[in-house]
C-alpha cells in the first residue's frame, strides 16, 4: 500500500393448504391450474406462484381520489385456529435465507393463568377444541363506534372477503394486500414504551378487535380465540375505559424498546447517531461526464446533514481512500485493485494515522477540495475496455465502515442509528478485480466468468447486510454497465441498481435522496392471517427467514419475513389464499414489524386489520379496491417476465386474465358472442392495458438492461410509485396556472395546451405548437409544469428523469407512446371516456384528429374487443 498526495485523480414453487387437521411438510411439487375456459388457444394462466417501496390509501372506485382510510370496518368475533397451512416457500426476487437475523428484544413475559376465579363467577368459560367461548359480562371495544385512524402502511386489495372457497381463490383475480414499514403516518402511531402483551398460543398482539374482560383484564385473541392474561392492564370497570388503551383502540401502534441497553435513548432528532455514507467513484470518465459528476458531487455534500460522516473511494485500475486529515491538498492512500485487499493491507489502512470518515461539519473543505481534484480519463482506450475494480472498492469501503470508527461519548459507544450506506458512482462495468467481466462479450470463457462474477457479487452483498450496510449503485452515462453483474450486489444488500442518462440533475437529485432517506435495520416482518386464510405468495425486498418461536408461543405459525431494509418507499404484495369456505362473518390479519430505527431504539410495529366476509359475489366485487388489485395483478405478472421473451408471454397472460375475469364474473350480451366485463372492476382493464403496452412489459424501452433495473425496481416499489409506474397520471395545463386531470389518453395532445405526464420513472412535459408560439404564455406553462412536475415528485425516489418536448419534435415519440392511442375510436366512444373533447369547437376537433399519424397499436377499446370482452363504461 503506498500513500500519494494527488493533486490530480482521474419465490416459482407454490404451497397448497394441507388437509385440514394434519401437518403440512413444506411441498417441493409444482402444481399449475387447469387454463382459463376461453383460453384454449392461449397460454395456460398458472395459480399464484409463490415467491418471496408516501403509500396514499386506495381510491374508492375513482382512480384520482384517494380514499383517508383502508376501509376496513369492525365487527365482532374472530374464528378458532386449526392447523395452518406450512409456510410459503420463497423464490427470487427472495431467496432462502441464508443469513442469521437478529430477533426482536421483545420478549413478552409468560401470563400465569392462576384459577378461574379470575372469571366472572355468573358466566364460567365453555371449552369448546381447547379455545374459551365467550359469551357474557365480554367487551368488543369496537362495538359501536370507529377507530380513530386507520393504517395507510396496509392496502387490501379488497375491502370483504368472498365465503366460497371456489369463487374466491380465483387466480385471474386473486386477494391479497400491499404491506409497507416504514411510511411516516400522520399523527404518527401511538408510541408504547412497555412490552406488548401477546396471546400465549400463538403470538399475536393484543389489539382492537380483541373481546375482553374488563372485570379480570383477560383477553382473547383474534387468530386462535386464545384466553390470555394482560397482567392488570386492561381491567376497567367498563369498555368506556378501554378505549384509553392505545393497542385496544387504533389499528396501528409502535411499542419502542427502550431497556437497560439503550440507557441514553431520547426520541428527538439530537439522539441520532448519522450512520456513515461512503461515495465509491469510478475515475474513468471523459471530460464530458466528469464535469457533470463533479457538480453533482459538490451539489451533494453542500446537502448533507453536519453530523453525516462520510467517506471517498474512488476506483480505477486501483482503489484510493481519501484522507480527511490533510487540509491543503487531495491525499489518498492506494491499494491494488486486481485482488481482494488482504487483511495485512486492512489493517495498516485502517489503524493507521489517516482519517477515513469524518463527519461534514469538519471535512467539508477538504471534501471540496478532493472533487475539485479529479481529472478525466485520458487513455486511448475504448471506454468499455477500461479497467475498473469496482468489486475491490466496495470491499475496501466496507471494510473502512467496520474499522474502528465508534465513536466514544463519557464511556458509552454510540451505534450507528439504521444501515450504513456505500453510494457506487458507476460509468461502465466490472473489468478488474474480483467480481469482474471480460471486456468483450466474444471472451471464449465470457459465461463462465460471468457466472462466477454474479455469484461472487452476491455474497459481497449478502456480507454487506450481515454488517448493516446498504449499496446502492448510480449508473450514468453511456457505456454498458452490465447491470445482471451488478444488480446482485445492490440486491442482496437491500440497495438499489438505477440507471441514468448522465451525470446531471437526475443523478445529483438521487445521490442526495440515496444517503437521505431514512432506514431501519434488523428487520423482521411477521404475518398472521385468521385460520381460514393463507398467504400463498410474498414478492418484496426481503427473504424468508426461519425462526423457532415455539419454545416462547406453542403454536405461532406466523410468517416471517427478513427484511433486507426497512424504507418507506418499498412495499410486499403479499397474494392470499381461503384453505375452505368461511362460515364465520370476519376474517382478521395482522402485521409486525420488528427493526432498529435511525435513533438506536427497537420498533414493534403492529398493523391490525379486520375484514367482513360476504356470501354475494356483486358485494364482494364492489368492495374491491382496482387499483391495489392491478398492482398485485402487475407484481405477479412482472416476477414472471425475467427477459424479453418472458414479458411476450405476459403480455398474452394479461389477455387471458380479463378473459377468465370476465367468464368467472362478467355476463354474456344477449344475442351476441361478447362478454360484459363486470362493472364493478371498471377501472381495472385500463390499468392492465397500460401494463400490457407500457415500459414494463411493452417494447418502449430499447435495451433489456433498461427493462431489468425497471422490473426490479418496480417489484420491490411502495403502491405509489407501483401505480404510477404501470399507469401514467395525465394532468392538462389550464389558464391561472391550474392543471386539469384526464385519461392517459392521446386526445390530450391539443396543440393549444401543455400536458405532464407522470409515469413513476419517467415525468414527460408535452407543450403543443400553437400555445409554444404564443409570446410568454408557452413559457409560462412550460415553467408551471416543471414546477408541477417536481412537487409531484418531491419525496420519490428514485427521482424520476423530468423531459419537456414540444409537439412535432422527434423526441415527442416518447410521449405519444405512453398515451393510449384513443384517436383511433369513433367519436362517441371518445366523448364517454374523454369528456373535455365536449369543449372543443368543430374546428378544433378536426385539426386535432389531422394530427394523429396512423400505426398499428390498438386502442383500449379496440383491444378490449379483440378479447370478444366488452369494455366497462366509464365510471
Amino acid at each position: 500500500m503506498a500513500k500519494r498526495p494527488e493533486s490530480s485523480v482521474g419465490y416459482s414453487v407454490t404451497s397448497p393448504p394441507p388437509q385440514q387437521g394434519t401437518q403440512s411438510p413444506r411441498p417441493d411439487t409444482v402444481f399449475s391450474p387447469p387454463p382459463f375456459p376461453s383460453s384454449s388457444a392461449g397460454p395456460i394462466f398458472p395459480s399464484p406462484i409463490v415467491q418471496p417501496n408516501q403509500i396514499p390509501s386506495p381510491s374508492i372506485k375513482t382512480p384520482n381520489l384517494p380514499s383517508p382510510a383502508n376501509g376496513v370496518r369492525t365487527g365482532s368475533p374472530a374464528p378458532h385456529l386449526s392447523t395452518p397451512p406450512g409456510p410459503p416457500v420463497f423464490s427470487s426476487p427472495l431467496q432462502p435465507a441464508a443469513v442469521p437475523f437478529r430477533t426482536s428484544p421483545a420478549t413478552p413475559q409468560p401470563i400465569a393463568y392462576s384459577s378461574a376465579s379470575s372469571l366472572p363467577t355468573s358466566s364460567p368459560p365453555q371449552f369448546s377444541n381447547g379455545s374459551v367461548e365467550l359469551h357474557h359480562q365480554i367487551s368488543d371495544v369496537t362495538d359501536d363506534w370507529t377507530p380513530a385512524a386507520e393504517s395507510p402502511n396496509v392496502l387490501f386489495s379488497a375491502h370483504k372477503v368472498l365465503k366460497q372457497k371456489k369463487l374466491a381463490n380465483i387466480p385471474s383475480l386473486g386477494f391479497g394486500a400491499l404491506v409497507s414499514s416504514g411510511r411516516e403516518m400522520s399523527p404518527g402511531p401511538q408510541m408504547i414504551q412497555r412490552d406488548p402483551h401477546r396471546c400465549h398460543n400463538c403470538g399475536a398482539y393484543a389489539n382492537l378487535y380483541c373481546n375482553i374482560l374488563p372485570g379480570s383484564g383477560q383477553w382473547q385473541c383474534v387468530i386462535c380465540r386464545n384466553l390470555n392474561g394482560s397482567e392488570g392492564d386492561y381491567i376497567a370497570s367498563n369498555k368506556e375505559e378501554l378505549r384509553n388503551v392505545p393497542e385496544l383502540s387504533l389499528p396501528s401502534v409502535d411499542y419502542v424498546q427502550t431497556g437497560n441497553k439503550r440507557p441514553g435513548f431520547f426520541p428527538v432528532s439530537d439522539s441520532r447517531v448519522s450512520a456513515p455514507v461512503v461515495l465509491v467513484i469510478d475515475e474513468c470518465l471523459d471530460e464530458p461526464h466528469l464535469q457533470h459528476f463533479q457538480s453533482s458531487l459538490h451539489a451533494f455534500v453542500d446537502s448533507l446533514p453536519p453530523t453525516t460522516r462520510l467517506g471517498i473511494v474512488t476506483y480505477g485500475s486501483t482503489v484510493s481512500v481519501y484522507d480527511f486529515s490533510e487540509e491543503s491538498i487531495a491525499s489518498a492512500d492506494v491499494l491494488p485493485g486486481n485482488k481482494s485487499p488482504d487483511q495485512e493491507s486492512l489493517k495498516a489502512l485502517i489503524y493507521g494515522t489517516g482519517i477515513y470518515l469524518s463527519p461534514m461539519h469538519a471535512s467539508l473543505p477538504v471534501a471540496h477540495s478532493i472533487f475539485s481534484s479529479m481529472r478525466p480519463y485520458k487513455l486511448d482506450i475504448p471506454e468499455a475496455s477500461t479497467d475498473r475494480c469496482l468489486g475491490t472498492a466496495v470491499e475496501v469501503a466496507s471494510a473502512i465502515i467496520q474499522g474502528p470508527s465508534a465513536e466514544m461519548s463519557q464511556g458509552v459507544v454510540k451505534r450507528p442509528g439504521g444501515n450504513s450506506r456505500i453510494i457506487v458512482c458507476a460509468g461502465g462495468p466490472n473489468t478488474c478485480g474480483p467480481g469482474s467481466v471480460p471486456h468483450s462479450f466474444s471472451h471464449p470463457n465470457y459465461a463462465y466468468m460471468e457466472k462466477i462474477a454474479l455469484k461472487w457479487m452476491e455474497t459481497l452483498g449478502r456480507e454487506a447486510f450481515r454488517k448493516n450496510t446498504v449499496i446502492d449503485i448510480l449508473c450514468a452515462g453511456t457505456c454498458p454497465v452490465r447491470v445482471p453483474v451488478l444488480q446482485p450486489l445492490a440486491k442482496a444488500s437491500g440497495g438499489v441498481l438505477i440507471l441514468h442518462d448522465d451525470f446531471g440533475e437526475a443523478f445529483g437529485v438521487n445521490l442526495q435522496r440515496a444517503s437521505g432517506r431514512a432506514a431501519g435495520s434488523h428487520g423482521l416482518l411477521e404475518v398472521r392471517c385468521s385460520e381460514d386464510i393463507f398467504v400463498s405468495q410474498v414478492i418484496g425486498p426481503g427473504e424468508e427467514a426461519h425462526v423457532d418461536s415455539n419454545e416462547v408461543f406453542k403454536n405461532d405459525d406466523a410468517l416471517v419475513i427478513q427484511m433486507l431494509s426497512i424504507e418507506e418507499t418499498q412495499s410486499f404484495a403479499l397474494s392470499m389464499e381461503t384453505k375452505r369456505d368461511i362460515k364465520r362473518d370476519f376474517v382478521y390479519f395482522q402485521f409486525a414489524f420488528k427493526f432498529s430505527d435511525v435513533y438506536q431504539s427497537d420498533i414493534t410495529r403492529v398493523i391490525s386489520v379486520r375484514l367482513p366476509t360476504v356470501d354475494s359475489v356483486s358485494s364482494y366485487l364492489q368492495s374491491v379496491q382496482d387499483e391495489v388489485a392491478a398492482v398485485l395483478i402487475a407484481k405477479r405478472t412482472l416476477l414472471r417476465a425475467k427477459n424479453s421473451n418472458d414479458a411476450l408471454d405476459m403480455r398474452a397472460m394479461v389477455d387471458e386474465r380479463i378473459k377468465d375475469i370476465t367468464s368467472k364474473f362478467g355476463s354474456q350480451m344477449p344475442k351476441s358472442k361478447l362478454y360484459q366485463f363486470p362493472r364493478e372492476l371498471s377501472l381495472l382493464p385500463e390499468v392492465l392495458f397500460h401494463l400490457r403496452r407500457g415500459p414494463l412489459l411493452g417494447s418502449i424501452l430499447g435495451h433489456e438492461d433498461e427493462r431489468s433495473v425497471l422490473r426490479n425496481l418496480f417489484l420491490n416499489a411502495a403502491f405509489d410509485l407501483s401505480l404510477r409506474m404501470v399507469a401514467p397520471r395525465c394532468l392538462m395545463h389550464r389558464q391561472g396556472g391550474t392543471f386539469e386531470e384526464l385519461p392517459a389518453y392521446d386526445l390530450a395532445m391539443q396543440s393549444d395546451a401543455a400536458v405532464v405526464l407522470d409515469h413513476g420513472t419517467d415525468v414527460f412535459i408535452w407543450l403543443g405548437a400553437e400555445l409554444d408560439a404564443q409570446e410568454g404564455k408557452g413559457a409560462a406553462a412550460l415553467a408551471a409544469c416543471r414546477t408541477l412536475a417536481e412537487e409531484l415528485t418531491e419525496m420519490r425516489f428514485p427521482a424520476p428523469r423530468i423531459l419537456a418536448f414540444k409537439e412535432g419534435s422527434s423526441q415527442a415519440r416518447y410521449f405519444v407512446s405512453r398515451l393510449i392511442p384513443a384517436h383511433k375510436d369513433p367519436p362517441y366512444e371518445q366523448e364517454a371516456r374523454f369528456p373535455q373533447l365536449r369543449t372543443l369547437t368543430a374546428e378544433q376537433r378536426t385539426k386535432l384528429k389531422s394530427s394523429f399519424l396512423y400505426f398499428d397499436d390498438p386502442s383500449f377499446c379496440e383491444w378490449m374487443r379483440s378479447l370478444k370482452v366488452l369494455p366497462p363504461e366509464p365510471s
